[in-house]
């Protein structure tokens, strides 16, 4: 089986500073891979590399089998960066307008179609937004807003929807609906990187487990992963770092 995305002894820096070093790992097509570390551990960076939004230092990652730098088909990815929700306070544009925005890819210099409205339409059902459709996305409270920018990666017929710490700042109950929709569209077969920094959120909905400091310290299933010392290695013993459990 050829993995959706293949790292290889990949380090990255900002300058002198290595954010990424000699990290090896795959995810294989409809796989859930939870990335946790420490604030400053590398793991948006670890990200971006996956997604060849940065190119590694040394070593290779690909993506969908080609160099992921110098992959060309965005539309098979749906990203969500960090704090996407405070960010729609400055989008004066309506939730179908945005999820629309996913058919840009596929239409090119095309008007879009009523094909793509349909796609459009069915990804707001899905992730149930579709009654909100006509209200700005800078209305919506932050978990609407997640949906709506879930439906717009769900619009342009995403492969792998990376997710970089979705539900800051958002209320638990919205929290629990989010990742509850998550669970669905991984169900359905799609693939699904996340970065999350509650273990007890991150350990009950993904398959995988990548913890980093830097360093990659543990890449197993979630059950080796409670069962090992990568967390305390990564953080630090006396971090005081807390396990919440989410019923």
């Amino acid at each position: 089986m050829t993995p959706v995305i293949d790292v290889t002894d990949a380090t990255f820096s900002y300058g002198e500073t290595v954010a990424v070093d000699d990290v090896s790992l795959r995810v294989d097509p409809g796989e859930f891979l939870g990335l946790i570390g420490p604030n400053g551990s590398g793991k948006t960076t670890l990200l971006h590399l996956m997604l060849g939004l940065s190119e590694p230092d040394s070593g290779t990652v690909s993506l969908f089998g080609e160099p992921a730098h110098e992959f060309t088909a965005g539309e098979r990815i749906g990203y969500v960066g960090q704090r996407a929700a405070d960010r729609g306070d400055a989008m004066p544009v309506t939730v179908r307008e945005t999820v629309l925005m996913g058919r840009f890819a596929h239409a090119g210099r095309a008007r879009l179609t009523d094909r793509d409205r349909e796609i459009a339409a069915e990804a707001m059902r899905t992730v149930d937004v579709d009654g909100l459709a006509d209200r700005r996305v800078s209305a919506l409270s932050g978990g609407q807003r997640q949906r709506a920018f879930i439906a717009r990666a769900l619009a342009s017929e995403a492969d792998v929807l990376a997710l970089d710490e979705p539900t800051v700042g958002i209320d638990a109950n919205s929290r629990d609906r989010f990742y509850d929709l998550l669970d669905e569209l991984n169900a359905g077969g799609m693939t699904i990187v996340l970065i999350e920094h509650d273990i007890g959120v991150l350990t009950k909905h993904v398959d995988t487990v990548a913890c980093i400091n830097v360093e990659l310290y543990h890449h197993g299933d979630t059950v080796s992963f409670l069962e090992s010392d990568a967390l305390a290695d990564a953080y630090g013993r006396s971090s005081g770092i807390i396990e919440h459990d989410h019923p």
